[in-house]
């Protein structure tokens, strides 16, 4: 029971932390623009962009050297002071670009710590049996929390200013490190080794699961041709769909595709559930090609609701074949990596956009953007651990990949970067 609990207290604490994230996403365009210009935005997304590269892997050490829980409550204190701080900036009206770009490079960079500590300890949080409905449930509160937060973000904002957004932010914060701080589950962790000695052994475990090297080259794949997908789709919402009312409408759809697809994880328990969640992974092609055909807003909205569905019924299966396979003193290795190949590819994909559009035209290209998307997702189907993994959830957990609660202490979007996010 302590174990449910101290789920419930990790849940509770991300989703205000997932929420006070959307209402920085909108404070810190609305404040750089204000103050200078969508260039000024496009520097500050590359110092977060930046310092996520420089620190993912790292981030993944120092998870699985520690207790995960300390690596969080550090990471959210860094990034509530850095929160706190870009407030006061706008407040005391001293905007300094430099300066904001090393408050954000900063808690971008702690937030590189804070997702493979997670990703670390989800797993010690619950019965191996209740590992697939936990990882539905805060896929369903993140997705949530992804639409309600910008728009009570907007709302804040345009009521009391930027500096508000960023406040509200700082006391997420605040709330997901009081949280982080109460849990009482412990992770065995051994003797440390050399920084370099102990990445390679993330990717000794990477490859020897054949399923997991085919699903992070295949996700980065996805992530090129859907960062190209992310940046057209936009341009198509603005300009032929009806503008700023159906780039809305069409958000909304995709939260309520994620969330129903997080609700179907949480019934539809199938054994071989890695090969389910590739096999819906290949309706994301549908919400790609609707903006060419039928290029109607209402085929749109229902390809992103079917689409986000697999998207996020995938995540569920994914993060909780890490958790069945991956032996939970190197998680958060596997996951820093699993990350970085996400973060590489997805800006390539956004600086592809416009170039490839201008020289062979939106449509071609999301065309072939969405085969992209379904010959990544097709090609797990070759690898037999992918074809084949089972879950057995019933058997007996080792301690080395569930240590129970009491056990001695021995010594891992998004459309847009999130800016500070976690």
């Amino acid at each position: 029971m302590r174990r449910i609990s101290d789920f419930h207290l990790l849940a509770t604490g991300q989703t205000l932390s997932w929420t006070g994230n959307g209402f920085q996403t909108v404070a810190l365009a609305v404040a750089v623009v204000g103050a200078g210009g969508a260039g000024h935005l496009g520097v500050v997304m590359a110092s977060s962009v930046i310092a996520m590269l420089a620190c993912s892997l790292f981030g993944g050490v120092w998870a699985d050297r520690l207790q995960p829980q300390r690596v969080m409550v550090v990471s959210d204190l860094v990034r509530l002071l850095s929160s706190a701080s870009i407030a006061l900036m706008f407040v005391g009206d001293s905007y300094h670009l430099p300066l904001l770009c090393a408050l954000v490079a900063v808690s971008s960079g702690a937030g590189s710590f804070f997702n493979p500590a997670m990703g670390a300890l989800r797993p010690l949080l619950v019965p191996a049996d209740r590992r697939q409905s936990a990882n539905a449930t805060l896929s369903m509160l993140q997705t949530g929390s992804l639409v309600a937060g910008p728009a009570l973000g907007g709302l804040t904002v345009a009521a009391f200013g930027a500096p508000a957004g960023f406040a509200v932010n700082a006391a997420s914060f605040l709330f997901a490190m009081v949280a982080a701080l109460l849990l009482r589950v412990r992770a065995e962790r051994g003797p440390r080794e050399s920084m370099l000695s102990e990445l390679s052994a993330g990717w000794r475990e990477i490859t020897r699961h054949d399923w997991l090297v085919g699903g992070l080259f295949g996700a980065t794949l996805y992530h090129i041709a859907n960062g190209v997908i992310l940046v057209l789709v936009q341009v198509v919402a603005l300009e032929r769909l009806g503008g700023a009312p159906a780039a809305g409408f069409i958000a909304a759809a995709e939260g309520l595709g994620g969330f129903l697809g997080a609700a179907i994880a949480l019934r539809f328990k199938p054994r071989r559930l890695l090969r389910a969640g590739w096999l819906t992974l290949l309706l994301m092609p549908l919400w790609a090609l609707a903006y060419v055909w039928p290029a109607e807003l209402v085929a749109v909205l229902a390809g992103a609701v079917v689409g986000y569905a697999g998207l996020i019924f995938f995540d569920v299966a994914w993060e909780t074949a890490l958790q069945d396979n991956v032996p939970q003193r190197l998680l958060g290795r596997v996951s820093s990596w699993d990350y970085l190949t996400s973060l590489i590819a997805m800006p390539i994909g956004n600086v592809l956009a416009d170039p490839l559009a201008d020289a062979f035209g939106t449509g071609r290209i999301l065309t072939a953007c969405a085969a992209v998307l379904a010959l990544a997702a097709a090609s797990q189907f070759l690898i037999p651990g992918t074809r084949n993994l089972t879950r057995h959830p019933s058997a007996p957990t080792s301690p080395s990949t569930a240590p129970s609660p009491a056990s001695a202490e021995n010594g891992r979007p998004p459309e847009l970067i999130e800016i500070a996010g976690g």
